[in-house]
């Protein structure tokens, strides 16, 4: 056999050293992979060596907001969101809770944060300053809860770009909501709840608003009819305010509405037909209202309704309602309607609704069940009847005590006659 040349024996020494040495390139080149396979995705934590931007810091630490070593991070703070930007991150939320007494807001710091998109004050009684139009025109977010010692229609109206606006538990100095929300366009979550709001509701409203939350205020006047035109209205809560007149009878256009409370004004009327249209109704809360007419049937054809307050109105007639629709709710209340009573045939006898049985003319039985309530009317009166004749024949009749006092009285008075009788014989 002919011996290799040097030349090629340099080549196999070379080539066997090389696999030897970076055995992962033998692999890479004795299998090599498609060209068309995607290059490895950067790992999640390429900007987690990003530190928040120096002007944000410091205007953290001005507005004494307590921070760990890395703002952004958020196992170490609950309550800053940043985004990834490099080389600097920056805060596009912020939740200042529980503020101490040395927090307090400066104009300079809140430049600093114009990147944000979500601003929240919660049990937080600083003082509040204007914000600088940088960062009411970021704000996309706003809530205020317990804070901010006094605030003005005028101060809220500026964050014009807000589409979730949350005030509540706050003295609101306005002369009615439209001030607040005429300007804001792009709204769809509004809550102005107990701010201590006067004036009316607003008569014209920004078609993206799904969430209306107006309650515990001392709004007046009639429920405008330009409000059932929110086709997209989800949730609608006027509760515990001075409103009065009806229920629009366009209330029924809000297709959309799963929970709705009016309880606790002065409306008036019945409750309109058009409300059988809203197929997906889960909340209705009509309570302590001055409703009046009969219950319509349609709601017991209401499939999702699970909570139902007519109670302390003057509602009047025979509840449309059976047993099966009674046990489908979690929560039914209709107490306190005078001229409202049940059929109990349709109902078990035990059934505790805070109104009377129905008599056979339809008309609540009097006096008025206190316990449990029979099914038999004819038992109910025939008891009644009893029971009242029963009191009668021992109110008048003699009483025990006193008779006995007669008839002691009579053997004494009987004694000392006969002992007379029996001395003047001896004598």
């Amino acid at each position: 056999m002919a011996m290799a040349s040097p030349d090629l024996s340099f080549v196999l020494i070379s080539f066997t050293l090389f696999f030897s040495i970076f055995p992962s390139h033998s692999k890479l080149l004795s299998s090599p992979s498609p060209i068309s396979s995607p290059s490895p995705k950067p790992s999640p934590s390429t900007h987690s060596s990003s530190i928040l931007d120096p002007k944000q810091l410091k205007a953290l630490q001005s507005l004494n907001i307590p921070i760990g070593k890395d703002p952004c991070n958020p196992q170490h703070n609950t309550t800053i969101t940043c985004d990834s930007s490099t080389p600097f991150r920056h805060i596009v939320s912020l939740s200042l809770t529980n503020c101490s007494d040395d927090v307090a807001l400066s104009n300079t710091a809140l430049k600093s944060l114009s990147t944000l998109n979500t601003l929240k004050f919660i049990n937080c009684p600083v003082k509040p300053i204007k914000f600088p139009a940088q960062l009411t025109s970021s704000l996309k977010s706003f809530t205020c809860i317990n804070s901010l010692k006094k605030l003005t229609g005028v101060w809220l109206s500026r964050l014009q770009n807000v589409t979730n606006l949350t005030v509540s538990h706050v003295s609101v100095t306005a002369s009615g909501p439209s001030i607040i929300l005429s300007s804001m366009k792009s709204l769809r979550i509004v809550t102005l709840s107990d701010a201590n709001l006067t004036g009316y509701l607003p008569k014209h409203w920004h078609g993206n608003v799904s969430y209306i939350d107006l309650s515990g205020n001392k709004l007046k006047g009639k429920i405008p009819s330009s409000l059932t035109e929110l086709e997209n209205l989800v949730f609608l809560n006027l509760s515990s305010n001075s409103l009065n007149g009806s229920i629009p009878e366009s209330f029924g256009d809000l297709s959309s509405l799963q929970n709705v409370s009016l309880s606790s004004n002065s409306l008036s009327g019945s409750i309109p037909d058009s409300i059988a249209a809203i197929s997906g109704l889960v909340h209705l809360d009509l309570g302590s209202n001055k409703l009046n007419g009969s219950i319509p049937e349609f709601i017991s054809d209401m499939k999702r309704l699970k909570y139902l307050n007519l109670e302390k109105n003057n509602f009047h007639g025979v509840l449309p309602f059976n047993a099966s629709f009674i046990k489908r709710l979690d929560v039914l209340k209709i107490g306190e309607n005078a001229n409202l009573c049940y059929n109990h045939s349709t109902l078990s006898k035990k059934v505790k609704l805070g109104i009377a049985p129905c008599d056979k003319h339809g008309l609540p039985m009097s006096p008025p069940p206190s316990k449990e309530i029979n099914s038999d009317d004819s038992d109910d009166s025939e008891d009644y009847a009893d029971d009242e004749s029963e009191k009668k024949h021992h109110s008048h009749g003699p009483s025990k005590v006193v008779l006995g006092i007669a008839i002691a009285l009579s053997l004494i008075v009987f004694l000392i006659v006969f002992l007379i009788l029996l001395a003047k014989c001896c004598k």
